[in-house]
């Protein structure tokens, strides 16, 4: 039991880093990035190509700032592209281009990188399983853990006590007040976007780590996932998403070890249905009065 909890928290943990990333940019932009499972696709395969391939073989911490750069320039370019256009726009038009985003990226890592799934290597092959209370925990799962938590502490501190931080917060309250007051919107959002992208290459490293298969597709379910996870514990609070991943994970895990392996992703949105039917806006998500 111990050991599916650990793993369970492990994997929540991950999705908890990108639910941050969608909880940021809604909070924020007041936009959905259905593309930001891809762009967590995007940064397995820097990472990738930065361990495996022979012309560069980087060390592990030199791939994963890679991937995040790149993943940084790829989410603040998705958003000048695509998303600034459309902010006045409806939520379908934003949806549509979503989707549109997303199947392109797919499609372009298809024709880059081909088909056929690739292993990805063991960054932890050196470090051993550390005994917790009789249960292994896995290095890897005590990275996403620790790492998850660190996030999360610095995304409150960042938007809570830094001058940025407070812009980004008026930015959500109201825009036009913000522009105002000086506020550069157009930074702030795209500030957001680079954030948001930023966290999604440290979960694609370590998604593919704890489950070392890549393709073009793998960043979708984990990403419908995490944005399950970040509306389970209040779409735009950063301490929700942390909450709703962790505990999607364990939901998760504990479906696959005792009921069905088959059925543990409809468990895990049935838990949504029934918690969105009593708490509409999520575990830790305010309930927004709009005087008419």
């Amino acid at each position: 039991m111990l050991v599916h909890l650990i793993n369970g928290i492990s994997l929540g943990s991950i999705y908890a880093i990108i639910a941050l990333g969608y909880t940021m940019v809604y909070g924020i932009a007041k936009m959905l990035n259905f593309a930001h499972g891809d762009v967590i696709m995007v940064g397995g395969y820097v990472a990738f190509f930065a361990l495996a391939s022979d012309k560069f073989n980087l060390p592990a911490p030199v791939a994963v700032l890679l991937a995040i750069i790149v993943c940084t320039v790829l989410g603040i370019t998705i958003e000048r592209l695509a998303y600034k256009p459309l902010r006045a726009a409806t939520s379908l038009a934003v949806l549509i281009t979503a989707i549109g985003m997303s199947y392109f990226l797919q499609n372009s890592a298809l024709l880059l990188w081909g088909a056929n799934p690739k292993a990805f290597p063991d960054m932890f092959k050196n470090a051993e399983a550390i005994d917790f209370l009789g249960a292994k925990i896995s290095p890897v799962a005590l990275v996403a853990i620790v790492a998850n938590i660190i996030i999360m502490i610095f995304l409150t501190l960042f938007t809570t006590r830094t001058k940025v931080g407070k812009a980004m917060r008026a930015v959500s309250e109201d825009k036009g007040a913000a522009t105002l007051m000086g506020i550069n919107v157009n930074f702030t959002i795209s500030l957001t976007f680079a954030i948001g992208s930023g966290l999604a290459a440290i979960a694609g490293v370590l998604l593919c780590s704890a489950y070392p298969t890549l393709m073009p597709t793998t960043g979708s379910l984990p990403g419908i996932k995490a944005f399950t996870a970040a509306v389970f514990g209040g779409i735009g609070s950063i301490p929700g998403a942390m909450i709703g991943g962790i505990l999607l994970g364990v939901i998760e895990i504990l479906a696959r070890a005792y009921i069905s392996s088959e059925l543990a992703d409809a468990i895990v949105f049935g838990v949504l249905i029934v918690v969105l039917i009593f708490r509409p806006t999520g575990l830790l998500g305010k309930q927004i009065h709009e005087k008419v």
